[in-house]
């Protein structure tokens, strides 16, 4: 692939920007030596303005999303993408969230160009866990890790029942619930069903691997160590 379009796919710049750039003398090797657009260099020595060029398709990266952000690239108010580089944006293959958290929610999330690695981290073959830490509007009864538990809870407007999740109680309104599904809205609409309401909720794990001291509205790239850790749970 030629370095413009290359640049240009990480999200950059158009193509035209990015012949802009080369004639700038912006892109230059790891050494300093200015590149031309027909030069055959090797990714990891490519730099930007003096950066090494970001991760080529295949990238996967870990948010520690803040409430009040939503998972859009498109929708009014703050996105998840106002906490990356504006460039993560442009990239093509897309960078997509590897399912999602609603605008309330804080916590882990997951975004990745690599549509294969999407889907099996998604895939219901994957059995990847997810943590949520939910803080409860009312005190919770008492029977909710029951039925949580048992494998039989149906909700409202769906046909089959939820598989069994894992709940415990800190206190009388603080919880930690381990599901093995991801549907919509499933924790909030788990306690709605028991007559209760979710006040904060925040997804501390997904698999094997957490946020481990990241800062919320901060991210990191993820290592092939990361994911082994994150399908090894």
């Amino acid at each position: 692939m030629r370095l413009v379009k290359l640049i240009a796919n990480l999200g950059y710049g158009s193509r035209k920007q990015v012949q802009q750039m080369f004639r700038e003398g912006s892109i230059t090797d790891a050494d300093g030596e200015v590149l031309y657009a027909d030069d055959k260099v090797e990714h990891e020595a490519i730099r930007v303005d003096g950066e090494p060029l970001d991760p080529p398709a295949g990238m996967i990266l870990m948010l520690h999303k803040p409430a009040g952000y939503t998972c859009s690239t498109k929708d009014q108010g703050r996105l998840i993408y106002d906490l990356l580089p504006p460039r993560f944006r442009d990239r093509a293959p897309v960078l997509s969230t590897v399912g999602r958290l609603d605008r309330d929610t804080s916590g882990m999330l997951l975004l990745t160009d690599d549509g294969a690695l999407l889907h099996r981290i998604i895939s219901p073959k994957s059995k990847l866990s997810k943590v949520y830490e939910a803080e409860l509007a009312q005190d919770l009864s008492g029977n909710e890790v029951a039925l949580f538990a048992s494998g039989s809870l149906l909700l409202e407007s769906e046909k089959t029942p939820l598989l069994p999740a894992e709940l415990k109680i800190h206190d009388p309104r603080h919880a930690q619930l381990v599901l093995h599904e991801g549907r919509y809205h499933q924790v909030r609409r788990m306690f709605a069903a028991t007559g209760n309401h979710v006040a904060a909720l925040h997804r501390s794990r997904i698999g094997g691997l957490g946020l481990d001291g990241l800062e919320e509205g901060q991210w990191r790239m993820l290592t092939p160590t990361d994911l082994d850790t994150l399908f090894a749970a």
